[in-house]
């Protein structure tokens, strides 16, 4: 039987869901409500894949740390299987710990934008109509305007970022010219070429 394969995509971060519909509560043949794999793929990063009771945990972990961010808390998360810290206000340090023994944890690091676009595929998953997941306790308890502060801060920093710093390199730039410069000497050589 052909497995259902579902893709959600936000810039930078894919998540690949794979699996088949549960024939005896009537699905669409297009569902997915058993799901046997799933895949997250980051740009330039390892690929991110387990079984499906890794994947609720893993969303949970993400759902977690992006409202400490938000809520301007500690962002500090620790479990058996994930754990995610930041290392300061744009790096954030993921290690992803396996469930077989012997293999060493997964570390990658990540910044905002790629944070934002991983939360926008679980998102995605989560209000997608052709995925049925059983939603866990963490993500009922995040309001969704929460869920989305995150995509809104990244875009506020991206927005305003690049000006400030251009209008600072601009008054950094400029001061250095103003301390060079000196008018005396400059209307020294003035006279100097109009006596002549």
């Amino acid at each position: 039987m052909m497995q259902n394969r579902l893709l959600f995509h936000q810039s930078s971060a894919s998540l690949e869901v794979i699996g088949l519909p549960d024939y005896s509560n009537n699905e669409n043949k297009d569902q997915i409500s058993i799901i046997s794999q799933w895949k997250l793929t980051i740009i330039d990063k390892p690929l991110i894949e387990g079984k499906i009771q890794h994947l609720g945990p893993i969303m949970d972990a993400f759902y977690i740390y992006s409202n400490l961010l938000i809520n301007n808390e500690i962002p500090l998360y620790e479990s058996k299987l994930i754990d995610m810290k930041a290392d300061n206000l744009h790096i954030h340090n993921i290690v992803l710990k396996s469930s077989k023994p012997d293999v060493k944890p997964l570390i990658i690091k990540i910044g905002n934008s790629l944070l934002s676009d991983i939360i926008n595929c679980f998102d995605q998953l989560n209000e997608s109509s052709n995925v049925i997941i059983k939603k866990s306790a963490v993500l009922n308890n995040i309001p969704k305007k929460v869920r989305f502060g995150l995509n809104n801060k990244v875009k506020f920093f991206n927005f305003f970022l690049p000006p400030l710093i251009a209008i600072c390199s601009l008054i950094l730039f400029s001061s250095t010219f103003i301390y060079f410069y000196n008018p005396v000497e400059d209307k020294e050589k003035n006279e100097l070429i109009n006596s002549k």
